[in-house]
Order: C-alpha cells, then structure tokens, then sequence
C-alpha cells in the first residue's frame, strides 16, 4: 500500500499540469459546498437571533403591505386607514393579550448643537421596551405622565446618542431638535442592532405617540401595534381573530374580492418570509457546487484516460513481474483518489479561510459545522474513486503479450 501510494504521488507530480487542471474542478466543488452553505447557515442563525429581538410571544398587525427586498422586510404603507382606536378594539378584543402597544414610524433627521444625523423616529406608549424587549442603559424611557401631557421627551438609541454626543452616557440630559422642536434626552436604549424586518433598533428615537402625533407631525394614523400574547397562546386563531376585527373595522370583505389594507404577523412569519431568500441560496449552492464537482470528475476521468494509454509499458512491465489486475486496478483507483482528495481538502480550506473573513466584514455568527466539512472532504475523494473506476479496470484490462508486441 505505501508503494503503491509512492508510485501515485510521484506519477501526479510527473504530470503538474494535468493534475492540477483534473483538481480544479474538485477545487471549485468544495469551495462551494463548503462555502455556501456555512453562509446559509450563518445567516439563517442570525436570523433567529434578529427575530429573537422582535420580542417574546409577539403578534404585529400594520398598515400597508409585506415585501422581501435586499434581505430585508418592507412594509408599504400606503394608506392612512390605521387608527389609534383600531390599536384598542385589538388589545381589548384579543383575549390572549397580555400587554401592547401602538406605534408611527418614519425616518427624519435630528440635530444637536451643530450635529446632525438621520433616524428613525418611533412614536409609541411607555411599555414599549417590555413588549419588543430592552431596557434603557441609562437614564430612563418615558412614562404614563409623559404620554399624557404630551410631553417634548425622547430616548435615543445608543448609535443616535453617540453620533451626537460623542457617548451614551452624555445624552442624558441634554437637548435635540426634532420638527423644530426641542426634545429632552430622558434616557439611551442599550445597544440591540438589527431585527429580522431590517430595522436597526440603535438608531431608532422613541417618542411619546401622543407628542408625535399632536405636537410633532399631526398625523391622525398610526403604523401598527405590538401585541405581546400569553404563554401558550395558538397564535393562527390570534391572527384571525385580529384579521375579523380589523376587516370589520375598516369594512373590508373578502368575499366581495376587497383586499385587506393591513397585515398581521407574528415572529414566525417574517422568519418564514426571510427563510425563502435562505433557501434560495442554499439552492443555488448545491447547484454551483454539483455542476463544479462533475466537471471535476469529468476531468479527473479524461486524465486518467491519458494516463493509462501513456503508462502501458509500465503496467506491461508490472503484469510480467507478477502484479496482479487487483494490484493495477488499487493502484489507479488511489491515484485519482488523491488527485480528488487533495482538490477537495484544498477547496475546503480555502473556503474555511474565506469564511473567516466572511463572518467578520459581514457580522455574521461563526458557524462551521463538522459534518458539512467532513462531508465534503468524504465526497471529494469519493468522487475521484469513481470517475478513476473505469480508467482503473480499463488498466487492469491491459494484456502484457499485447504491451510487449506494441512497445
């Protein structure tokens, strides 16, 4: 067996070109493989981790309607229909709520001193960071009073602080203008990033709903409302329920053809909507990888081919010394064997290399899943013992009378 592997590794570095062209395709299968699929599941586990951020047991109904755009949820809200007594009839109307909150958002800038910078401005009720999850790192969010008497506070997300007040920690206290008016800083969220709909939650200002919607915009119409339901909760008959109680609000019916003019979602839902676009690239890697790997097999078998016609003397000369066809056919099938191999594990390792530098530029959790690997190395070399079956019985074919007359 050594000598054998010693005679397949010196005939492969006798023929560099070949061996290299045959590795490539193997190269490129496993770099695939390897590659795509570690970033699916990346992104698929950050996924989770964004849709954990919504909030616990969370059921959002809003206006508009639901797009998947650039890995990233879109609502359309193109009606103003959504009213702060619809938010009501569904949290008196819906028996499993514990707790929500209505909410109107939209992106505008804000200032400080002589610094500027875009937000997104959400306006909503004092129970906010226990329905979505999150606290205030410092100072406090707004309370009952606040809401009220329509009072000019904010908090900031700790991004926004930073930009404007160089840390967090400065914020509290001071003043922003927003609409032209002037808005004390009564507290800064702590840092949560990005949620499943694309928002990012530390760039994010939150008003009291009523401030924003009599002093700072005037708008008579909200965005949505989030529900936080009980423990146990069957969330698709909390969906209907929700869904009869807004179509008989706005008057809508189904029957008639009419289209419902909002959505109601839960966590699951838009990490299902997500999930499409993750499957998508799933798909499209075992595709490249696949197509990548066959020609690696094609060329592994087309250089074997060539190395058979081109070792004829030699196996003649080891038939006639007492080799046996089995001896000739191991001998073969562990020279394309390596040849896969080596593609494969060279392949792999490039693509655990870039995955490093995936992860890291694009914030994604490092995932590297044994099994995967292990499962490309495996196929790599399984793919050269069969495009090199053929040659290798072909070889084993080769009678030494017929050698010895030819060469």
């Amino acid at each position: 067996m050594f000598l054998s592997l010693r005679i397949a590794l010196k005939s492969l570095a006798t023929h560099k070109l070949r061996t290299v062209l045959a590795m490539l395709g193997v190269f490129l299968g496993a770099l695939a493989l390897t590659g795509v699929l570690h970033i699916s599941l990346a992104m698929e586990r950050k996924a989770v981790e964004e849709t954990e951020k919504l909030g616990p047991n969370l059921l959002m109904a809003m206006t508009g309607n639901i797009r998947f755009r650039r890995g990233d949820l879109r609502v359309d809200a193109g009606n103003t229909r959504f009213k702060l007594p619809d938010a009501v009839a569904l949290l008196r109307g819906l028996p499993s709520v514990v707790d929500g909150v209505p909410y109107l958002s939209f992106a505008m800038p804000i200032r400080a001193g002589d610094k500027k910078t875009m937000c997104q401005l959400v306006a909503t009720w004092p129970a906010y960071p226990k329905i979505r999850g999150g606290a205030p790192q410092y100072g406090q969010f707004f309370d009952q009073d606040d809401e009220e008497e329509k009072a000019f506070v904010c908090v900031l997300g700790p991004t926004i602080a930073t930009r404007l007040f160089g840390s967090p920690e400065a914020a509290v206290g001071q003043s922003v203008l927003v609409f032209r008016a002037r808005l004390r800083v009564v507290g800064v969220m702590e840092e949560k990033g990005a949620d499943v709909t694309g928002a990012n939650q530390d760039e994010q200002v939150f008003v009291p709903l009523s401030t924003s919607m009599r002093r700072l915009s005037n708008r008579n119409y909200i965005h949505g409302v989030y529900m936080q339901m009980a423990d146990g909760t069957d969330f698709e008959a909390a969906k209907e329920a929700a869904q009869a109680i807004l179509r008989r609000r706005h008057d809508i019916k189904p029957e008639k053809g009419q289209a419902d003019d909002f959505r109601v979602l839960t966590a699951q839902d838009t990490m299902n909507l997500k999930q499409q676009a993750l499957d998508l690239v799933r798909t499209l890697g075992y595709i490249s990888s696949s197509l990548s790997f066959c020609i690696g097999g094609l060329g592994i078998l087309s250089i074997m081919i060539l190395l058979v016609r081109a070792r004829r003397l030699e196996i003649g000369v080891r038939r006639a010394v007492g080799a046996r066809r089995s001896d000739i056919v191991r001998q073969f099938l562990l020279e394309s064997g390596a040849m896969s191999a080596a593609g494969g594990g060279a392949g792999t390792l490039a693509a655990l290399l870039l995955l490093v530098v995936v992860y890291r530029l694009g914030g994604f959790p490092a995932v590297f899943n044994a099994w995967l690997i292990g499962g490309s190395l495996f196929g790599s070399a399984a793919l050269g013992l069969v495009a090199g079956a053929y040659p290798a019985w072909a070889a084993a074919r080769i009678e030494v009378l017929s050698v010895l007359r030819d060469e």
